[in-house]
């Protein structure tokens, strides 16, 4: 999935951290919420402003992030 149009980072919104469509819902927000065991449809139903593919970018982008992450040994 290509995120690059859902997720935004703008300085001055949720101190720079990844939100969906220059919303103040953030990526954090949606990942917390489906850790914390709720369904996209549930989400869906308490953010009216939100679609599936909002749901499936964050997921993306912490898919991405991940795998862009690296330890360092010391």
């Amino acid at each position: 999935m290509d995120y690059q149009n859902i997720i935004t980072i703008e300085p001055g919104k949720r101190s720079g951290k990844p939100c969906i469509r220059g919303m103040r819902i953030t990526v954090y927000d949606i990942l917390e919420y489906l850790a914390g065991g709720m369904t996209e449809a549930e989400i869906l139903e308490d953010f009216s402003e939100l679609t599936s593919e909002d749901i499936k970018a964050c997921l993306a982008f912490a898919a991405d992030r991940e795998k862009k992450l690296f330890v360092v040994s010391l």
